[in-house]
């Protein structure tokens, strides 16, 4: 079945990359993919500081390496994930099974959601983390760098829930069958009905005959007279 299906065009029609640029659902990912690198971007690269006492590093986020890791794996797992789905809406114009695309409209609704719980969740890690962090040296040193990661934490909840959405509706959307539908009747829009076969039993109307016995039938009988009561 090669129509249009699940917000996409007919399988193997031309891509417009302008026109895909512009898509609210590319801008979305796009912006995501951003979003990440400014989450694991400032941990990787101040997240850890030095100790009062010596020269070991600990995570600024009140010494809580778990807080640092969480953080840039979440990070980096949208990263990666906003490049897959990228490749995969380029792809997704030339694949033309349904039962293929509604299973990549799937798994985009199901990481987008999953994704969004967890960067909800990281949000809230990273920021009771960070309220219990004592003033310090190395605060001062990478609060810009916690402070960076926590917000757009909380930006990337925002498009993650819009990349939700943006699946949810193409899931919804499903297959245009009405496009099927008009093929269908184009084509068979010019061709006439063929009529019954001549000895089929079936006769068409330029055949038909009377019923038998109705040419000698009479409705009024000669000789007959209606009695007088």
């Amino acid at each position: 079945m090669e129509g249009a299906s699940f917000g996409a065009g007919r399988a193997g029609a031309a891509l417009d990359p302008v026109s895909f640029a512009r898509r609210p659902q590319t801008l979305l990912r796009v912006t995501s993919w951003v979003f990440s690198i400014a989450v694991f971007g400032p941990i990787i690269n101040e997240g850890y500081v030095n100790t009062d006492s010596g020269p070991e590093l600990r995570c600024v986020f009140n010494g809580n390496a778990g807080a640092c890791r969480f953080g840039v794996a979440l990070g980096l797992g949208a990263f990666l994930a906003c490049a897959a789905f990228l490749l995969l809406d380029l792809r997704f114009q030339q694949i033309s099974s349904v039962r293929d695309r509604r299973r990549a409209v799937l798994l985009d609704l199901g990481f987008s959601g999953l994704w969004s719980f967890l960067w909800f969740v990281g949000f809230c890690f990273l920021t009771n983390q960070w309220q219990r962090t004592a003033p310090g040296p190395g605060t001062l040193q990478a609060g810009d760098a916690a402070r960076a990661a926590i917000a757009f934490s909380f930006f990337s909840i925002l498009s993650w829930v819009a990349l939700t959405v943006k699946a949810l509706q193409r899931f919804r959307l499903g297959t245009d069958m009405s496009l099927f539908a008009t093929e269908q009747l184009g084509a068979g829009a010019g061709q006439a009905y063929p009529g019954y076969p001549v000895g089929s039993g079936v006769e068409g109307t330029e055949t038909y005959q009377s019923p038998p016995f109705t040419e000698t039938l009479d409705t009024s009988p000669k000789g007959y007279q209606v009695p007088a009561y």
